[in-house]
């Protein structure tokens, strides 16, 4: 099977109503990473220095050896960046989300005091703050169980979420197969929570963020002080905020690290942009477990069969009757790169239609002649095919009365003896009064035209056809 993995799709053109509690018009959720301790170090068992996200412009890891400045940088978001924002959020009254590495937090015991203090969600970061881009699946699968097992030893409640952030192609599967959490942040691809099938596990998703988020003060390109900050994070809101107020509310992640966005002259501008959210009516902050409660109640996932991940007998014997007696163009379309994108009606439509499309003009002529005349002889004796018996049914020419019928077989034989194939339609798009005026107005086309408009409206009726069994 040529199957694509990633989900181009998401939640659609029409997302869902994510109906945050109170009406909220946005879900504002704080994130604060505490790596302080966990970060690469031959203190910590590993080969080299960190390099990663400090103040030191173009770090590199001195193999080998410590590196003092930056254990330095790490060491002043634990000794005060940390309770810098812990006074912040505290006195503002502010739900948090801490992502937790766990040998981090067992080596700063009063900072998580502090988190466990103030009602905060501490959910697990890995094992170590180390990247896993490399590491072999076992490996990877054995350090998220550890990171379990320590976080539950440190903090003294299990983790319900996780996010790895330096993570592999494993990590999102692995993480779900623990079964072990009500949400994992490993994406950055929507707006909103979604549900993730990973076997027989519904994993939900909460998406994070890498541009709303304080690291970009350490990276290029980036801010270089706290009003850029600001100016970033409100523009960001404000724009959710108007989509919230047009029926469209949706989630903001903000990232924050004690070393970064706890230094003074970065803080200052998340508290102005703090102070300019709570001053609007309809923000819910909330820590990303209290999102996965509401959105698990609100939103229950709720599978369905999947094209994509069909056996080809079953998916030809599901979609080979979409296009009249062809299912040589389900057998066809089988064989293409299907994904999630074609798991909506449109989505596997196009997949249907591009065979249909590049067929040879013979087989699709032999796609219009496998259309059945309207209320004609096969409809009297009860022969169409169930999709055909219900389209005709839609605008009642199964009720026709005697003259009508006359006349719908009358134009029925002058049409196929003009162009070489029955009158094709999608009657769900009409009425009788309608179809029969363009029955009597495309009779005069030529056949090259009507060619065309037939098989365009071959590809109508499968689009319709799609969406009585697709989302």
């Amino acid at each position: 099977m040529n199957r694509y993995p990633r989900d181009f799709r998401g939640h659609g053109p029409s997302a869902p109503d994510a109906r945050w509690p109170g009406g909220a018009k946005v879900a504002v959720s704080l994130v604060l990473n505490y790596e302080e301790g966990g970060e690469n170090s031959l203190l910590h068992g590993d080969a080299q220095s960190e390099a990663f996200l400090s103040d030191i412009a173009g770090a590199q890891p001195w193999p080998g050896m410590r590196h003092w400045n930056m254990e330095s940088l790490y060491d002043y978001g634990a000794r005060a960046g940390f309770w810098r924002l812990h006074r912040l959020f505290t006195g503002r009254n502010l739900p948090v989300t801490i992502y937790g590495v766990a040998t981090a937090l067992a080596r700063n015991p009063e900072q998580v005091a502090a988190m466990k203090s103030a009602g905060w969600d501490i959910a697990s970061h890995g094992l170590k703050w180390v990247d896993h881009r490399d590491m072999p699946e076992d490996m990877e699968r054995a350090q998220i169980a550890e990171a379990i097992r320590l976080h539950t030893e440190v903090v003294g409640e299990t983790p319900r979420g996780w996010y790895t952030g330096r993570s592999s192609l494993n990590t999102v599967r692995l993480t779900a197969e623990t079964g072990a959490l009500d949400w994992i942040s490993d994406t950055y691809d929507d707006d909103l929570p979604y549900w993730l099938e990973v076997g027989d596990r519904d994993q939900l998703v909460i998406p994070y963020t890498l541009e709303a988020n304080d690291m970009r003060f350490a990276t290029a390109p980036g801010y270089i002080e706290g009003e850029q900050f600001f100016t970033y994070l409100r523009d960001t809101f404000d724009t959710l905020y108007a989509e919230g107020s047009d029926g469209r509310a949706k989630l903001f992640s903000i990232g924050l690290h004690c070393r970064l966005i706890g230094r003074p002259g970065k803080i200052a501008g998340l508290i102005r942009f703090l102070d300019h959210a709570r001053a609007h009516d309809g923000v819910w902050f909330a820590t990303r477990s209290e999102i996965a409660a509401h959105w698990a109640a609100a939103h229950p996932h709720r599978r369905f069969e999947r094209p994509s991940q069909m056996p080809r007998d079953r998916f030809v014997q599901r979609f080979g009757s979409i296009f009249e007696h062809s299912p040589w163009i389900a057998e066809r379309a089988f064989d293409l790169e299907l994904g999630p994108a074609h798991e909506s009606a449109t989505g596997l439509l196009n997949a249907l239609a591009r065979m249909f499309r590049s067929a040879t003009r013979a087989e699709r002529l032999g796609v219009l002649r496998a259309h059945p005349d309207l209320a004609g002889k096969l409809a009297a004796a009860k022969r169409l095919t169930a999709e055909s018996t219900a389209e005709q049914a839609s605008a009642a020419l199964d009720a026709l009365t005697d003259a009508e019928r006359a006349t719908f077989q009358q134009l029925n034989a002058d049409y196929v003896a003009k162009h070489g194939f029955p009158f094709i339609i999608a009657v769900r798009d009409h009425d009788k009064v309608s179809i029969l005026q363009a029955f009597q107005t495309r009779i005069s086309n030529d056949t090259e035209q009507e060619f065309v408009l037939a098989c365009a409206q071959v590809e109508r009726i499968a689009e319709l056809r799609l969406k009585d069994q697709l989302p």
